[in-house]
């Protein structure tokens, strides 16, 4: 997986940390090797259209939060349809999935990790096990570690490592009880694509 998923990155131009802290080192394949993959990867890179701008944004985007195409369809979709600003929208809608949740309260080193963890019941959402990484948490959602699973091994240094990170402003962290609650709705985050591209991209 780690090959790939730093192909994806370097295809794709970006840092993107699916490999969690390693993309914060000089480990990190983007640093290492700023170009494609592949034998003409030292290339230049060709000037993409508007179209192509569009699309490496939208590959960007389901890459980073681990999202099919009919899912990121589904909260353009949404967003268009609904009341407020459409971007910003589209960036609650993608922050609030139940695996980035996870990976911005720290409690997973990359969203990739957080998946795995979802999939395999560790994360419990109100008391409960969630296995489905999209789903939308909501505000007063409790994001907790499933007790039986505290002793695995994938957790030893969360103790650790949770006491040196921050979580947003929109999440509170517990970090004695390595569990979160969601306080607000996403607000002010910053993120690395242009969400107009997409809008633009379904607007058509």
């Amino acid at each position: 997986m780690k090959r790939s998923a730093e192909k994806k990155e370097r295809a794709l131009g970006m840092k993107l940390f699916l490999k969690g802290g390693r993309c914060n080192s000089p480990k990190c394949a983007t640093i290492r090797r700023p170009y494609r993959p592949g034998m003409h990867g030292k290339g230049r890179r060709r000037v993409l259209s508007e179209y192509g701008m569009q699309l490496m944004e939208k590959q960007r985007v389901k890459v980073s939060y681990g999202l099919r195409e009919i899912q990121l369809t589904n909260i353009v979709n949404k967003a268009l349809k609904g009341k407020g600003n459409t971007g910003e929208t589209i960036v609650k809608l993608l922050e609030s999935q139940f695996s980035n949740v996870i990976f911005r309260l720290g409690l997973a080193s990359s969203r990739v990790v957080a998946r795995q963890l979802i999939s395999h019941g560790h994360i419990f959402v109100n008391g409960k096990k969630m296995t489905a990484s999209s789903y939308s948490v909501e505000v007063g959602d409790v994001i907790s570690i499933k007790p039986s699973s505290r002793q695995l091994l994938i957790f030893n240094d969360l103790p650790n490592i949770i006491k040196k990170y921050e979580a947003p402003n929109w999440l509170e962290l517990d970090k004695e009880k390595l569990e979160g609650k969601v306080k607000n709705s996403p607000i002010n985050v910053e993120m690395p694509f242009d969400i107009n591209l997409i809008i633009d991209s379904y607007s058509k």
